[in-house]
């Protein structure tokens, strides 16, 4: 990138749905992307010859009130919710929907963060 460069990312958080995958997965202890957080990258932008002008991160809820879409979700983002089958992980969706019906829904967090960089 040339001088005075504008660089901008949005990224997925490392906490990124873990309240699910630990419902869902509880085999899955370790986050599969542990260096996914602002002050990390931050750091590796500006190793890089980078200002920060601006950056920022946010935790977000989510709710799911319907088991079928919660599935929907863990097959199409299959990073986050490795191995995951209605057939294998029975058990833990029959205490999603135990939730749901005492709860409404189910709840977690998304995790999301920024940065605006200058090539210096």
């Amino acid at each position: 990138m040339k001088k005075d460069g504008i660089f901008i990312t949005q990224q997925i958080g490392a906490e990124n749905d873990r309240e699910r995958v630990e419902i869902l997965l509880p085999e899955y202890k370790d986050l599969p992307y542990s260096e996914h957080y602002l002050n990390i990258k931050q750091q590796e932008i500006s190793e890089q010859g980078f200002e920060i002008l601006e950056s920022g991160e946010t935790f977000q809820p989510i709710k799911f009130s319907d088991t079928v879409a919660l599935v929907w979700f863990a097959k199409i983002i299959e990073w986050e919710f490795p191995n995951f089958s209605v057939k294998s992980h029975l058990d833990n969706l029959y205490k999603i929907q135990e939730i749901i019906e005492a709860n409404g829904a189910v709840e977690g967090r998304i995790h999301r963060f920024y940065i605006v960089g200058k090539k210096i």
